[in-house]
């Protein structure tokens, strides 16, 4: 974690029901990072008005301003913040195999998660025209790996909490928001609750579930 006391919070510019942007505000938190949110109205298009594209070039949150630098990609964040504020090797790998497996539940982030049980809850939030059959069956197949990896330990890539868990989290818990039950899935949900007991734990609100 950084040693300057007085530094300014990192800004984050989100949408609230974002789970891209919940991974980077639990990280924050979880680091005790001062930060403050600023939530853009994405219907009035904030985020493609010239000055947050100068932040974020493809005009998608999260992004984040942090003592001069700014940064875009959910991901690309988290990686930064361990980097730069964190212990890095613990949360991002302190061995090439334990860095690989992270690496690739950061890629299951941005691919099956993304295409899963967050494709399947834009939808339901939001009207997404998307293919909402395709998007939970995507999910179901994700979850019965995620179950299957999950029996018999407590994180998705190492002993202990790492990038791979943060990034996973927040749509994997809100998946029934977008009709994907968790019910099947007992490990799952255990190492939900695990995170959520981490100490700077931070939740994101949610709506009904409409499973």
């Amino acid at each position: 974690m950084t040693d300057d006391a007085t530094r300014s919070p990192v800004i984050l510019y989100r949408h609230p029901k974002s789970g891209h942007c919940h991974r980077v505000e639990l990280m924050l938190s979880l680091l005790g990072l001062p930060y403050r949110t600023v939530d853009l109205d994405m219907a009035a298009g904030a985020h493609k008005a010239p000055d947050y594209l100068a932040i974020s070039p493809l005009g998608q949150v999260p992004a984040i301003e942090d003592d001069g630098v700014t940064l875009s990609d959910s991901n690309a964040i988290l990686v930064y913040l361990a980097a730069r504020h964190g212990a890095a090797s613990a949360w991002q790998g302190r061995n090439p195999v334990e860095a690989a497996e992270i690496q690739r539940w950061l890629s299951i982030a941005a691919g099956e998660i993304a295409s899963g049980p967050c494709a399947a809850r834009l939808v339901t939030l939001f009207d997404a025209d998307l293919d909402h059959d395709a998007a939970v069956a995507r999910s179901h197949a994700l979850l019965s790996v995620m179950e299957a990896h999950l029996r018999g330990r407590d994180w998705l890539a190492a002993d202990r909490v790492t990038l791979a868990d943060i990034a996973g989290y927040s749509y994997v818990a809100h998946a029934p928001e977008g009709g994907v039950g968790l019910g099947a899935y007992p490990a799952i949900r255990a190492w939900l609750a695990r995170v959520e007991a981490l100490e700077g734990f931070v939740g994101m609100a949610r709506s009904p579930a409409l499973a």
